[in-house]
């Protein structure tokens, strides 16, 4: 028992006397029930702060689900088809970033209802594509991607990367030029019932340039807002007026066009490309003949919405000289890519056999049999180059270039390029071939029937608007 009774602990043990005293059963009861008081409220403390924690946990995850399920709020139905207010947020998102400015809410807000327009009508717009089973290749969108960027002067995969950056799905970028791509199948479907473009139409155009000889052209862009209920335009205006406010901001005009645009040109940034005074609306040709080259325009009522217009360059029909050149061009590649402080062995010796090359090369023959003995990493005739329209170092370098003399070697991070003018041409361009008057009326056609059938899918089309944007 002695044994047993040194092997079980005493409550002594646990609640030890103050040294050098010896405490009374009554106090020992005292001091124990004070320190489990004590421990007991430290219990319940620490049960307090877990299930406050726990509440704010709980509150945390309520908050996440409530909005998610704002986000995925139901706008508006399109035969069936959901369109939700996250759609219409990473929208929002995908012009805020792809424009480079810092929208504010205010204007975001004034934005939305026409971004909820545009989504049911590419909602529209897919669901007719689907229905003739056109269908795009992703190497279609990707290249239509790279023309944006191109045109906007960033380099490869900026956009997407930027997108990535700021966490806006690359989906919602490939989904909208899907539906602009794909539409434009079916617009070619819908034309092709009505026949090609006739020589007798071409010759029409012809004789209607001959009687514009001397008149005004315009190289124009055009972001087109449809306008569904011509005795209400309010928001469609409101929406345009807010769009030209970014514009003069800053805002790259081709990338809002391919945003907002509704016109068939909006895949090309909104490019008309030149376009006579016939081929514009009267309102928007009031409007060309006074604005500067580069301002933006006020919005212009036109038939079924309004225009924003902008003129790149305008010119007199069937007079517009410009210098023309052929070119040939060789790339020496480097291995590695270059670090100017520190180039290697094989970037040296590359430096040298280029400099040599340039001393012997005498023919644009001699130039493209080399660029292709060096495996044609760019082209080596790279088409028809109009000086003016050229950077300002390219023109630099091939205005005072006579035919038959190679450029300095020119060095960049990859390699080092060598150029020659083949020949050099005083044109003048307004003079439009039969295939470009073709191609012209081609695209007047298009966009006819493109409003045509837009306005038809919407007449037939269930749509049920659940909530306000």
């Amino acid at each position: 028992m002695a044994d047993l009774m040194r092997e079980r602990p005493s409550w002594m043990s646990f609640f030890p006397t103050s040294r050098g005293a010896v405490a009374s059963p009554a106090s020992r009861r005292g001091r124990m029930g004070r320190t489990l008081a004590a421990t007991l409220l430290a219990c319940v403390a620490l049960v307090g702060h877990e299930q406050a924690a726990s509440a704010r946990t709980a509150r945390a995850i309520a908050q996440q689900a409530q909005a998610a399920e704002d986000q995925d709020a139901i706008i508006a139905t399109v035969n069936g088809a959901v369109l939700t207010k996250r759609d219409v947020d990473t929208r929002g998102r995908l012009f805020a970033l792809s424009s480079g400015l810092d929208v504010s809410d205010d204007v975001m807000q004034r934005l939305r209802p026409q971004i909820v327009r545009q989504l049911i009508d590419e909602k529209l717009r897919m669901q007719e594509m689907l229905d003739r089973h056109i269908n795009v290749p992703i190497q279609q969108i990707g290249d239509a991607i790279a023309g944006i960027e191109q045109r906007n002067g960033m380099p490869q995969n900026a956009l997407r990367n930027k997108l990535a950056e700021d966490g806006v799905s690359l989906t919602t970028l490939i989904d909208q030029i899907r539906v602009q791509i794909g539409w434009s199948q079916v617009l070619r479907q819908e034309t092709a019932e009505h026949g090609r473009i006739t020589a007798s139409e071409i010759e029409q155009r012809m004789a209607a340039l001959k009687r514009e000889d001397g008149k005004p052209e315009y190289m124009i862009s055009e972001i087109f807002v449809p306008v569904d209920d011509p005795r209400h335009t309010e928001n469609e205006l409101k929406f345009t007026e807010t769009i030209i406010q970014e514009l003069r901001e800053g805002a790259p005009f081709p990338i809002v066009a391919a945003q907002f645009s509704q016109g068939q040109s909006a895949l090309d940034g909104g490019m008309m490309g030149w376009t006579q005074e016939d081929g514009l609306d009267p309102q928007v040709v009031d409007v060309a003949r006074k604005m500067p080259d580069g301002a933006i325009s006020n919005p212009i009522r036109v038939a079924g919405g309004y225009v924003i217009a902008t003129i790149a360059e305008r010119r007199t029909v069937g007079h517009q000289m410009a210098t023309i050149l052929t070119i040939r061009q060789v790339f020496f590649p480097f291995d590695t890519p270059l670090d100017p402080e520190n180039p290697t062995d094989q970037q040296k010796a590359t430096l040298d056999t280029a400099t040599a090359f340039t001393n012997e090369a005498k023919s644009c023959d001699q130039m493209e049999a080399e660029n292709k003995k060096l495996g044609e990493k760019h082209p080596s005739d790279p088409g028809e180059l109009m000086l003016n329209h050229l950077n300002p170092q390219m023109r630099e370098i091939l205005e005072p270039l006579a035919p038959g003399k190679t450029s300095k070697p020119l060095v960049s991070g990859e390699g080092i390029l060598v150029l020659m003018v083949c020949t050099r041409e005083e044109r003048n361009i307004a003079i439009q071939t039969p295939s470009q008057i073709a191609d012209h009326l081609m695209n007047e056609r298009v966009e006819q029937t493109s409003r045509q059938l837009n306005r038809d899918l919407q007449r037939r089309a269930i749509i049920d608007m659940r909530s306000k944007t």
